[in-house]
């Protein structure tokens, strides 16, 4: 296995990703958003990567079941139902509903990653059902970080480090790219205290000054969900790995 970590995929090329294995992680708060929202009963999760589409997807769809989510720089969107914080995405609000996600960063970097051949979600909520996942497939990994507007950011980068060290750990031979070495050092210098540093960054004090302090407690809590999500035909559902015929939230 060859690991690699993409810092930002806002220069690659979609094609770039065609036949691959990959993770997208956008810690605060598209990757978190989707795992709770799944694991809180959603249908699915479609995203997006303008609001223009998903107005346009919303307005086609699902008998009242649907839900547009998402922000623009932290906020909710106008016209839409519900914001990125995922303690919105309560049993209550999403349970046996589609949501259509639009966020700034996270959603556009799983939509440029559609053509993988295995594309799933990463997040320091799901941290170790993402390990067990890749060893199980055992095959090369994409690890990418949405970063913030095409820029590098250090939460999405120190969560991909605690990936790869746990790889590492059960897997001795493991090939590590520069950038995958560089994550594992990060997470060494800023992971061992997950809360700490998602509010000391650049993301996490914009947060905080908007009123989401609330998101970066949850967001640093490290394998409360013990499943994975799959982005397959333009959604992104459960996915019990151990018996690959079965999709869960069907």
């Amino acid at each position: 296995m060859k690991i690699h970590i993409i810092f930002t995929p806002t220069q690659l090329d979609d094609l770039y990703f065609a036949n691959k294995t990959t993770v997208v992680i956008d810690v605060l708060r598209a990757t978190s958003v989707i795992m709770t929202a799944l694991n809180n009963g959603a249908r699915e999760v479609i995203p997006v990567n303008t609001v223009e589409f998903a107005m346009k997807v919303s307005g086609n769809a699902f008998g009242g079941n649907t839900l547009l989510g998402g922000e623009r720089n932290t906020k909710m969107i106008e016209g839409f139902n519900i914001g990125n914080s995922p303690l919105e995405y309560t049993p209550e609000a999403v349970g046996g509903k589609s949501l259509i996600l639009f966020t700034t960063n996270g959603s556009r970097a799983i939509v440029k990653a559609k053509f993988s051949e295995n594309l799933i979600v990463g997040s320091f909520l799901n941290l170790h059902a993402v390990v067990k996942y890749l060893i199980d497939l055992n095959t090369d990994v994409e690890i990418v970080c949405a970063g913030a507007n095409g820029m590098f950011c250090i939460e999405d980068t120190v969560c991909a480090g605690k990936i790869v060290s746990e790889l590492v750990k059960k897997m001795p031979d493991v090939e590590l790219t520069d950038s995958s070495r560089a994550s594992v050092s990060l997470n060494k210098s800023f992971g061992k205290n997950i809360q700490q540093m998602l509010s000391e960054t650049e993301h996490g004090k914009l947060l905080v000054k908007n009123g989401f302090a609330s998101d970066i407690d949850y967001c640093a809590q490290v394998d409360i969900i013990k499943k994975i999500a799959k982005f397959s035909s333009g959604s992104i559902k459960l996915f019990d790995f151990e018996n690959p015929n079965t999709v869960e939230n069907n």
